[in-house]
């Protein structure tokens, strides 16, 4: 990071996809709210739900249609087990995906936990001008997508280039 640059504050919003969990016992979301808060972003909305895929679809449609939400971090919902279905409920609604987050979430999670890494179906995009990033539900699995990946990312000043600094050019007409 530079100083060159001055540090944009994000309106940042948390959806936790749990069937079992309730805002209390909510400690990846809990993570995701003071890491976003400890950089100097605004929690723009939280919100848990269980793994219904239009339930999910409603939130995260109701948030990118705000335009004070720059972006939104889900965890939960992205195995493999029958209920998980944040990546068939949200990938729809995406413009434009960012590949390279699944990637390298993936290939940073291999260091921490071998091949089981291969079981996240982690992804990211863009859906109408805000970043939408879902994260598996573990506390480790938001810290590594946070402090390795997002937080970087999400921070104008961060050399050669971040996501916040293209926030004026996402809605425009191609």
């Amino acid at each position: 990071m530079t100083a060159d640059r001055d540090f944009i504050s994000l309106g940042l919003c948390v959806l936790t996809v749990s069937d079992s969990r309730t805002l209390a016992q909510d400690s990846s979301g809990d993570y995701l709210v003071q890491a976003l808060e400890a950089e100097g972003h605004r929690l723009a909305g939280r919100a848990l739900l269980p793994d219904d895929r239009y339930a999910l679809r409603a939130q995260v449609s109701q948030w990118i249609a705000d335009a004070a939400v720059d972006g939104i971090l889900v965890t939960g919902g992205t195995g493999f087990t029958g209920r998980d279905s944040t990546p068939e409920a949200l990938l729809p609604l995406l413009d434009k995906t960012m590949p390279g987050f699944g990637e390298l979430f993936r290939s940073i999670s291999f260091d921490e936990i071998g091949t089981s890494s291969l079981q996240s179906r982690a992804f990211a995009g863009l859906a109408n001008g805000t970043f939408v990033f879902c994260l598996p539900g573990s506390n480790s699995a938001c810290r590594t997508a946070w402090e390795r990946i997002i937080r970087t990312q999400l921070d104008a000043r961060t050399r050669p280039c971040n996501l916040a600094t293209l926030r004026p050019r996402l809605r425009e007409a191609s």
